[in-house]
Formats: C-alpha cells, structure tokens, sequence
C-alpha cells in the first residue's frame, strides 16, 4: 500500500507532529503574547493550526498517510490498513514528535523547555467535546478518502479551524497532541492531570466514527445506479 519504507514513515509522522505541535503552542505563546483578549487569542491559535494542517497532510500523506494523531493511527489499524507493529510504530513517533515541538516552541520564545501545565481542562462537557471533535475528524478524514481524496488535507484543516470554536474543549482531538500540550504552561496547555479523559473521549470518538462511518460509505450492491433524468 505504501510506497516508502518504514522508517521513512515514521520520520514522516515524526516530522510532521512535531511541526503541528510547534505551531499550536508557538502561535497560543504568540497570541497570548500579543493580546489579553482570549477571543482575539484563540482565533490566532486557530488559524495557524487548521494552515500547517493543510501543508503537513499534502507534503507528507504521500509518505506516511498523515496520521499525526494516534487516534487516527488505531482507526487505520482496526481497517487492517496497518499492521500492529506499524501502528505501535506510529503512535511511538508521534508522541516523540510532539513532545518535541512543544519543546522547539519553548525555545523560540525563550521559555523552560518543558514545563508541567497548570491549565484546567476536565469535566464530562470537555469530555464529551473530545469525543465529538474525534468523532467529526475521523468522520471528515473517512469520508474525504472515499469521495475526494485530493481535498482531505483541506477538509481536515477546515475542521479543525471550525472545530476549535464549536467545542468546548476547542478540539485537541489527538492524543500526541494532548500529551505535548500537557508539557507547556502557556495557552494552549493542559494539566497532566486531565489528560486520561481527553484520551478517553478521543479514542471513544474516532472508534465510534469509524464504525458508524464504514457503515455508511459502504455502497449498497443491489441499488440502482440513480437516473438524473428521472428526478426531472
């Protein structure tokens, strides 16, 4: 299925998690740098994030497929498009690519590399908000790969950036992500405390969406192709 070796997959999503991370925390340290309102912080923390989304999916998918998400990686893993070991492989670099961005971040804004965050997410709202952000990426993710594949680095980019706003969790919806996230005090941090929901709800969203998904999107073999002229 892939055209480029293991280990060039998995620099690939090294590669490209630790960039993703680098512009979620390098753009909320920006943002609440340059504004104390949190509206105004937010929109630019969710503007570069749903941009790089579009940039890492088309130059690197070609490589790896473009997880950058363990929750995406487990997805692929049930549909047996990754092996076991593959997908261990996978959630491995990624976790090691994240926590290497927050700390790339940290040291362009001259902050501690790593730091523990302090910053309160949890609730049974949060959680229900990850599962939802979960839910709707892997559900844009499949049903872009069954009907516009050259549009899914656009699809997800778009998603996020609406995802952002419509949750209250403002959709991390990624384990990698949470985990690097969990290690920088600033905007876009999460206490390490509150990540087992986040987790949680994540991979709880993004099994459900794969499920309900291959249901959907399989094609019915005995229906009729529908006529156009039919319906004038």
């Amino acid at each position: 299925m892939f055209s480029f070796d293991l280990k060039r997959r998995l620099v690939a999503e090294l590669l490209g998690t630790a960039l993703l991370v680098i512009t979620v925390v390098g753009s909320g340290i920006m943002a609440e740098t340059l504004t104390k309102d949190v509206a105004l912080a937010l929109l630019g923390n969710t503007i570069p994030t749903g941009a790089i989304l579009v940039v890492l999916i088309t130059t690197l998918g070609p490589i790896s497929g473009a997880h950058f998400n363990p929750a995406v990686t487990l997805v692929f893993a049930i549909k047996r498009d990754l092996t076991p070991l593959e997908a261990l492989s996978y959630v491995v670099a990624q976790i090691i690519g994240g926590i290497v961005g927050t700390i790339i971040a940290h040291a362009m804004f001259a902050l501690p590399l790593l730091e523990t965050s302090m910053k309160i997410r949890t609730g049974g709202a949060q959680w229900f908000a990850e599962g939802v952000a979960a839910f709707g990426l892997v559900a844009t993710i499949l049903a872009g790969i069954r009907f516009e594949r050259a549009s899914v680095p656009w699809l997800v980019g778009l998603y996020i950036t609406a995802a952002y706003w419509f949750t209250a969790s403002t959709s991390f919806a990624n384990p990698a992500v949470a985990i690097a996230r969990s290690l920088t005090n600033t905007f876009s941090g999460i206490r390490p405390n509150d990540l087992p929901g986040f987790i949680a709800a994540e991979i709880c969203g993004a099994v459900l969406a794969l499920f309900l998904m291959q249901w959907l999107l399989r094609a019915n073999q005995d229906a009729r192709p529908i006529n156009p002229e039919a319906q004038l």
